[in-house]
C-alpha cells in the first residue's frame, strides 16, 4: 500500500476528493481501489456539464478483473473530464493521485467534505475491510 496523500478527502466507495485552489475539486479512485480492481483497460467519465448527486454512480472503471461503478462522494457539476483516460487507461494505475484523476467538480456545497474521511481514517477503514 502507497502512502496517503495528507491534502485529500476519501469516500467509502474508494473515491479520493482533492481541494483545488479556485474551489473545484479533483476525483478519482484510490490507489487501494486500482491495487483491487487489477490492471485497466477501459475508462469511461462523466460529460462535462453533468449534474452529480452524492453517492451516484458516474463513471465506470475497467480492469482485466472486472467493471466497476464510480460514485461521485459530493453533489456538483462536472466542470472538467479527464478524457486522457479513454486512450491511456493505464494512468489510473500507475499514478492514481496524479495523471489518473477523473473528474474535476464544482461541488454544491463545501461542507460536503466534512463527511468525508480523511487519511488516518480512511487508512484504518481499509485494514478493518
Amino acid at each position: 500500500m502507497s502512502e496517503l496523500p495528507g491534502d485529500l478527502k476519501f469516500s467509502k466507495s474508494h473515491e479520493w476528493v482533492r481541494v483545488n485552489d479556485d474551489g473545484t475539486v479533483t476525483i478519482g479512485i484510490t490507489d487501494h481501489a486500482q491495487e483491487q480492481l487489477g490492471d485497466m483497460v477501459y475508462v469511461e467519465v462523466p460529460e462535462q456539464g453533468r449534474e452529480l448527486k452524492a453517492e451516484e454512480a458516474c463513471a465506470v472503471v475497467e480492469s482485466v478483473k472486472a467493471a466497476s461503478d464510480v460514485y461521485s462522494p459530493l453533489a456538483g457539476v462536472v466542470v472538467e473530464a479527464n478524457e486522457e483516460l479513454a486512450d491511456s487507461p493505464e494512468a489510473v494505475n500507475q499514478d492514481a493521485y496524479g495523471a489518473g484523476w477523473l473528474m474535476k467538480l464544482k461541488p454544491a456545497s463545501s461542507d460536503a467534505l466534512n463527511d468525508l474521511m480523511d487519511p488516518v481514517a480512511y487508512q484504518a477503514f481499509i485494514d478493518a475491510e
